[in-house]
């Protein structure tokens, strides 16, 4: 991957000993991970291992148990619903899905979170915005196209088009890759890394692919029944006899 400037003093997401559990079934277990201005790091883990209960924490649809998540400086769990919405703001979401509206053409689509969350914008200020992430995933030829003419590669363009027409300082990627073709996966990571060199972005990129956790990530986090094994770069977490660790490599990895 190009390799990104990384600011290894500010934090932007900064999570300490996160426990979270529903009824008897521990999910988080004590986890704790900085996230860096203008890092890319990677949650790898199985399905069912907590890397999207990790996400609705930091996004403040769940409140731990215990620990602390601070994001952008605030602690989330602690915010009124009107401050937490403004950090939301600053935060770009990728879902696995897309999240289009079916209903809107892609214009209309992108246009929305603008329309909704910056007051007087003028026709042409959000014309000119749209143009803009269209541009910087490629897809400016598909402005009038509806969400049921896209490929699944072009949905999730669209979609992560959407999330930057904020200008987000933190993007997070829940498996970007999930359910495309070799080809467009390869496509995607391109486009993850793109957007990181553009836009400044800091993200996080829950995946259990491991060529894209490989080609997007400065720092990868393995996630396994609830704790980091490992954290580190792709090559030092992978260099190892742990038997998970290498199950997990061995299972995921097609070169």
């Amino acid at each position: 991957m190009t390799q990104h400037t990384v600011n290894r003093n500010e934090s932007v997401i900064s999570i300490s000993g996160l426990y979270k559990s529903f009824g008897d079934l521990e999910v988080l277990k004590g986890i704790d991970l900085n996230l860096f201005k203008g890092e890319n790091v990677a949650v790898l883990g199985k399905s069912g291992t907590g890397k999207s209960v990790l996400i609705k924490i930091i996004i403040g649809l769940l409140k731990p148990d215990k620990g602390e998540v601070l994001v952008l400086g605030s602690n989330v769990a602690e915010l009124r619903s009107k401050e937490l919405d403004q950090i939301r703001l600053r935060i770009g979401f990728s879902f696995q899905s897309s999240a289009l509206y079916d209903s809107m053409n892609v214009y209309q689509n992108l246009a929305f979170p603008l329309t909704m969350n910056v007051k007087n914008l003028s026709k042409g200020k959000v014309d000119d915005a749209v143009m803009e992430v269209l541009d910087a995933v490629g897809l400016r030829d598909k402005l009038k196209q509806m969400p049921s003419d896209l490929s699944g590669g072009q949905r999730k363009r669209i979609g992560i088009a959407r999330t930057l027409i904020l200008k987000p300082e933190i993007m997070l990627y829940d498996e970007p890759t999930s359910g495309l073709d070799p080809l467009t996966s390869t496509e995607i990571i391109e486009l993850i890394n793109e957007v990181q060199q553009k836009y400044n972005t800091s993200s996080l990129i829950i995946t259990h692919d491991l060529t894209c956790a490989k080609n997007t990530a400065n720092r990868i986090a393995m996630l396994f029944e609830g704790k980091f094994l490992k954290i580190g770069k792709f090559d030092e977490v992978f260099d190892t006899d742990d038997d998970q660790l290498r199950g997990f490599y061995n299972y995921n990895f097609i070169q």
